[in-house]
């Protein structure tokens, strides 16, 4: 016969069962992120140019949308190391991440919800109705997607089409097929190129192309439009056959010579305390032989921001400690009032995953121009 201590052992642990299956379920479906009472930062609501209200936005779906790298690209309207960006004719009419932390980040700057969730559970139709009342829309001018690029990385395992995430990009195809945006813009790894030797890349051309697209694919580099970091990104475009022309990528804008490098991009933050600036916080994980363990150069722009570092994120030039989260931003080319949340590791995750916001920029202007040439 149980004692009333057993009794009661009991029913905690069936309570705690019950609260762990209500928590399971909710990151297990879709379910919206909205701007959080602690957020802080510009409204993007309220800071449209009276010449973009007068024109007609092209309406944009986000997909792996992450913090929101890309989509502040093609928004436009903020300021990186004094230079102002300006706004664009592009409005993000729905968002999805499956990252809880990066839509959080992602809902607080744009003032704008998040289906957060995995892609295909939405696409599938599997999710709570009580949780998720914003299905992906009908139809749109754009499709945006940085979709998972780790298993396609020089630095990750390689694991391609092998690996779930590796096949996502077919959601992506998915979502093009329903909604028949004018253009399409997916960003990679250069490892995409070499992926299966050059075949990887060639299925995707195929896939999309076989909708209706012309696909066209470059490889650029971040540096050669601005942002202090020699990252290198394919960028692919699809435009629909039936109303466009194949898309010709941004031409670079700087040359090896007059990069930015990072003592001008960071340079300032090097004698602020921890804290006193957001995000100015660092790891403290120990050196050790693995990657992320040299010293940038403060003459040079700096090397490509990962994701999978588990701390081991470079040492700033000082040898003193490593590079905060906040600087990690500036060398992405985030502004400054973009806030990571909720903590540093967070941060540094969400920066190494993200589209370098200025290189976003140069390619979105590109798209605008190239639209409203051939849409006249």
């Amino acid at each position: 016969m149980s004692t009333k201590k057993e009794k009661k052992g009991k029913r905690k642990n069936k309570i705690q069962l019950r609260r762990k299956v209500k928590y399971d379920e909710k990151i297990r479906r879709p379910f919206i992120v909205r701007e959080s009472s602690t957020a802080y930062g510009d409204d993007y609501s309220s800071s449209i140019t009276k010449q973009k209200r007068l024109k007609k936005f092209y309406s944009i779906i986000s997909l792996f949308s992450g913090c929101g790298g890309l989509d502040l690209g093609f928004v436009g309207n903020f300021e990186f190391l004094k230079k102002r960006y300006p706004q664009n004719g592009f409005k993000v009419i729905w968002a999805n991440d499956i990252d809880e932390p990066s839509c959080q980040t992602f809902a607080n700057y744009f003032k704008h919800d998040v289906v957060c969730g995995d892609i295909t559970q939405i696409l599938d139709g599997r999710f709570a109705a009580r949780l998720f009342d914003q299905p992906i829309p009908k139809n749109t001018d754009i499709v945006l997607g940085g979709f998972p690029c780790q298993d396609f990385s020089h630095a990750g395992k390689r694991q391609g089409f092998n690996s779930k995430r590796g096949l996502l990009y077919q959601s992506m195809v998915e979502v093009v097929r329903r909604t028949k945006p004018l253009v399409f813009v997916a960003e990679n790894v250069r490892g995409l190129l070499t992926m299966n030797g050059g075949e990887a890349i060639q299925i995707i051309i195929k896939d999309f192309e076989k909708l209706g697209y012309h696909t066209v694919y470059k490889l650029l580099t971040a540096a050669d439009y601005g942002v202090p970091q020699t990252r290198e990104r394919v960028i692919i475009v699809g435009t629909r056959r039936d109303k466009l022309p194949p898309f010709e990528h941004p031409k670079p804008i700087l040359d090896e010579k007059n990069w930015v490098n990072l003592m001008r991009a960071i340079g300032d933050l090097e004698k602020m305390d921890e804290g006193e600036a957001p995000n100015h916080y660092w790891s403290k994980a120990k050196k050790n032989n693995g990657q992320g363990n040299t010293m940038v150069s403060a003459e040079k722009p700096g090397p490509t921001m990962r994701t999978e570092h588990h701390g081991n994120i470079e040492y700033h030039w000082n040898g003193k400690r490593r590079l905060s989260a906040r600087e990690a931003a500036r060398i992405q080319s985030f502004p400054d009032n973009f806030i990571f949340y909720p903590s540093t590791s967070s941060a540094y995750k969400q920066i190494g995953n993200a589209v370098p916001p200025v290189l976003a920029w140069h390619v979105a202007t590109a798209i605008e121009k190239f639209l409203d040439e051939n849409l006249k």
